[in-house]
């Protein structure tokens, strides 16, 4: 196996402070928002490998490894599978402000829409691009501190309640619609209403309905937050027509195509597809294709749905998901426990948050991870916390 060197990510809702406290640094006052492990061609994990003589390699990119050997390095039944490529990404994810509103496509939309794109020579880098590849982007959220988020739609009737809780004259026509339709045709009708709307007159609803979420506090306090960040943007509006969930340390949430939501707060592991695809409904300057996002989104009303992890006797404690791209599951290791072997025929990451375990001989410390090879021998050991994230092959 193999220890990884990772990339973090500065982007600008990223918390200045999770991260390094995981990890026992020092904070450099930027914003760390994800810290990338995997082979994603963005910022590909690096590694030093040992060679057959004991001896250290020169550090490369996982990307490339796998580029030499993938059968090797991915085992055969994820490359007839998936392809020459590991399919998932994991990061840690540490949001000190919220995250785009955004929903994903499925594996068929994706095709469909990078194809048409690539078609009509849209440049990959373009910030009209919608579509960066053909691959869907399922993922998964494991909380490691008190998360908040968003996640699908509510039900129409308490969304409206809590619009005209607020008392704004501006937003009495989205209460009324969505009061007035079956659900699917008012959640839709209401959605495209509010990314429609004139921006100056949006920017001012926006504004009266923050003012009165921090007068009224509790179940709308989230909404007078989300505007602090964004202040003027119409996802602060589109945002209440989803369910707010808090994740307790643990627990996580499974993002479906289709599904709208956004991360508030915390730091969580997250796990995904690894594609980059996005369509965007708000709390962001960048491009909301509207047309093609109407064609996405799923317009039902569900249940957050928070997972939490089923133990086996080994120990694992795993998230039950409906892909195969990737599998995310959770060890707590215990003082004078027996090694527990992972040894799979699938390529495996594995990350410790906690406590001082070890993977083979590695000792491994909150932050680091390493690298498996398919069928390389492995046993972890030792007091910690370690998450395991494979595929189903």
């Amino acid at each position: 196996m193999d220890r990884l060197s990772n990339t973090v990510r500065p982007y600008a809702w990223g918390s200045t402070t999770a991260i390094p406290e995981l990890l026992g640094i020092a904070p450099t006052g930027e914003p760390q928002a994800e810290m990338w492990m995997g082979a994603h061609p963005g910022a590909p994990s690096l590694l030093t490998r040992i060679t057959g003589t004991g001896e250290a390699g020169s550090e490369q990119p996982l990307t490339d490894v796998i580029a030499a050997d993938p059968e090797r390095e991915l085992g055969r039944a994820t490359v007839e599978k998936f392809g020459p490529r590991l399919p998932f990404l994991l990061k840690l994810l540490a949001a000190g402000a919220p995250l785009s509103l955004q929903v994903h496509p499925d594996l068929a939309q994706a095709k469909r829409g990078y194809e048409d794109e690539e078609r009509r020579s849209v440049p990959i880098d373009a910030p009209h691009r919608t579509y960066k590849d053909a691959n869907h982007k399922p993922e998964l959220i494991c909380a490691l501190t008190p998360f908040a988020g968003l996640c699908g739609f509510r039900r129409p009737t308490e969304a409206a309640e809590a619009m005209a809780a607020l008392g704004v004259d501006s937003l009495k026509p989205y209460v009324d619609l969505l009061g007035a339709h079956p659900e699917e045709a008012a959640l839709r009708e209401v959605l495209t209403a509010i990314l429609g709307a004139d921006p100056a007159e949006m920017a001012e609803t926006v504004n009266l309905a923050a003012a009165a979420a921090e007068r009224l506090g509790g179940a709308h306090a989230p909404y007078a937050r989300i505007a602090h960040h964004f202040p003027g943007d119409p996802g602060v509006i589109a945002a209440m027509l989803l369910n707010y969930v808090e994740l307790q340390p643990g627990e996580a949430l499974f993002l479906g195509a289709g599904v709208p939501h956004a991360y508030l707060d915390g730091l969580g592991v997250e796990i995904m597809a690894n594609s980059d695809n996005v369509l965007r409904c708000g709390l962001t300057p960048k491009h909301i294709d509207v047309p093609e996002l109407l064609r996405i989104v799923r317009f039902e009303a569900t249940e957050p749905g928070v997972l939490r992890p089923e133990s086996s006797p080994s120990g694992e404690e795993l998230y039950e998901t409906p892909v195969d791209e990737f599998r995310l599951s959770r060890f707590d290791l215990s003082p004078g426990a027996a090694p527990v072997d992972l040894t799979r025929d699938t390529p495996q990451i594995l990350l410790c948050t906690g406590g001082a375990p070890k993977a083979g001989e590695l000792d491994l410390a909150p932050g680091a991870s390493v690298f498996v090879p398919s069928g390389e021998k492995v046993e972890v050991s030792g007091t910690g916390t370690l998450f395991r994230a494979t595929v189903v092959a």
